[in-house]
């Protein structure tokens, strides 16, 4: 029993191992990358968030068309020489007292500046919007091809493998040749060096996948190794038959780039609009309620009436008499909290005019300034356009001289196999001497690896004009 435990453990942590394996050990399609970088990219979450900001001011101008209406409510405790609330009397007591009021403002004309300024924030928000599908284009050009150098960096140690393999076969092949003493030795010393010169190669191509794996992972802000699913990638390496023109002329119909910056413009023109309304007066509608309470504040009651002396007196017949008077007697009351905010309630209600005389040329200035902005902002559009036509030619340049060399390339490496071939056969069979074998091996090898580079390069530019034309996806 203790041993059918022991091995339903085993093969339980077996389990785990094997899926924490497969967990880690994820293969990422082309698909997968652009997908999670579209998810975690940090330079994509930035530009997310600047959008939210153009979101909210958006919604803060609009909000700022509705009146304002605040209320305000306090109590406290006075003692000592003060003014009473109530009959704004001096007294010396200790006093209770209370204020409480609702006021409202609403501007009714400023030169159209808070509508002004709700349009142009409506404006910016397009604007990020747009950089934000911008943001994202640029993203998945770059995992596009970032991917791309990854394979192409994989195919190049690959061949730098196999080429310490062949060296490694021929080594075996002069080991005998070294040991009976029937070849050169130089040969066998050559390919020693040989093997070591494919042993820094390979150390070298192992480097690039390396850093190009390290920038992959950077665009999909991940923490563990990319292992890459090739499986249903399709790269066709076909001539490119759209002209620079052409491309130009679709990138002007599908890069959001265009359409934001010329949203900023918009945004930039209502910039004047808001600065020249501080040259008009402003009107705005105020009301308000108020109310107060102090615990000094008394009613008084008649309770009744006497008769007293008042101190005086009338001579009648030679004798004084007294004056008498009729004084009415009074209780004080407290008035309760309530009952005061009843009676002492007030309301104000007006219209207020603000016009604008002389502020230091601060808003013609304004004006100036925004003015200034608008030409930055036609001037950064003109730029863009220029920047994109002029790269969008230099990378379809350098993909018709690259597409030239593949097929010179393609050519070549026929041609060196042929002659690896024949050398080949020549050395082992002792005809040839190393320095003819070695010299058509690294031929061949490095057109080899030129070839995969060439490959790799084209395909690398046209991502980059299927990019302009937005049909990367």
């Amino acid at each position: 029993m203790k041993n059918r435990y022991i091995l339903y453990t085993i093969i339980f942590l077996m389990g785990c191992t094997g899926y924490a394996q497969s967990q880690t050990n994820r293969s990422y399609t082309l698909e997968d990358c652009i997908s999670i970088a579209l998810e975690n990219n940090l330079d994509l979450k930035s530009t997310n968030l600047l959008a939210n900001s153009a979101k909210v001011n958006y919604q803060q101008s609009k909000a700022n068309l509705l009146p304002s209406i605040n209320g305000n409510f306090n109590l406290g405790v006075n003692d000592g020489r003060s003014i009473d609330p109530f009959t704004n009397d001096f007294i010396n007591q200790e006093l209770t007292f209370s204020n409480a009021g609702l006021s409202l403002d609403m501007t009714i004309f400023n030169g159209f500046r808070l509508l002004n300024t709700a349009k142009q924030n409506r404006l910016n928000k397009k604007a990020s919007d747009l950089e934000i599908e911008a943001a994202q284009q640029d993203l998945i050009l770059s995992v596009t091809l970032a991917y791309l150098q990854v394979l192409n960096a994989r195919d190049v140690l690959e061949l730098t493998k196999a080429r310490l393999e062949t060296t490694k076969e021929q080594l075996k092949i002069q080991e005998g040749f070294y040991e009976n003493e029937s070849g050169n030795p130089a040969d066998y010393a050559d390919i020693l060096g040989q093997i070591a010169n494919d042993e820094t190669s390979i150390l070298v191509s192992g480097s690039s996948l390396n850093n190009a794996k390290l920038n992959l992972i950077r665009l999909l802000n991940l923490e563990e190794e990319v292992t890459l699913d090739t499986d249903g990638l399709i790269l066709d390496f076909e001539k490119y038959n759209l002209s620079a023109d052409n491309v130009y002329k679709e990138a002007l119909q599908h890069l959001a780039t265009f359409k934001a910056r010329e949203l900023r413009i918009e945004a930039a023109k209502k910039g004047v609009s808001v600065a020249k309304s501080q040259f008009t007066p402003e009107i705005a509608l105020f009301g308000g309620i108020n109310t107060n309470y102090s615990s000094a504040a008394q009613l008084f009651n008649a309770t009744g009436t006497s008769i007293i002396q008042t101190g005086d007196f009338v001579t009648v017949d030679g004798q004084d008499l007294l004056v008498m008077t009729e004084q009415t007697a009074f209780a004080a009351e407290r008035i309760s909290f309530r009952d005061q905010l009843d009676n002492n309630l007030n309301t104000v209600v007006g219209v207020a005019v603000n016009v604008p005389l002389f502020n230091g040329f601060r808003a013609k200035n304004n004006v100036a300034l925004e003015k200034i902005r608008v030409e930055e902002s036609v001037l950064e559009l003109e730029r863009t356009y220029i920047d994109i036509k002029n790269n969008i030619a230099q990378v379809h340049f350098d993909m018709e001289a690259v597409y030239k060399r593949h097929e010179s390339l393609e050519k070549q490496v026929l041609a060196y196999q042929e002659s690896y071939r024949i050398n080949d056969i020549r050395f082992k069979n002792g005809v040839s001497n190393f320095l003819n074998y070695i010299t058509s091996k690294n031929n061949l090898d490095n057109a080899k690896v030129n070839l995969a580079n060439a490959k790799y390069e084209y395909l690398l530019r046209v991502k980059v004009l299927d990019y302009y034309r937005g049909t990367v996806n």
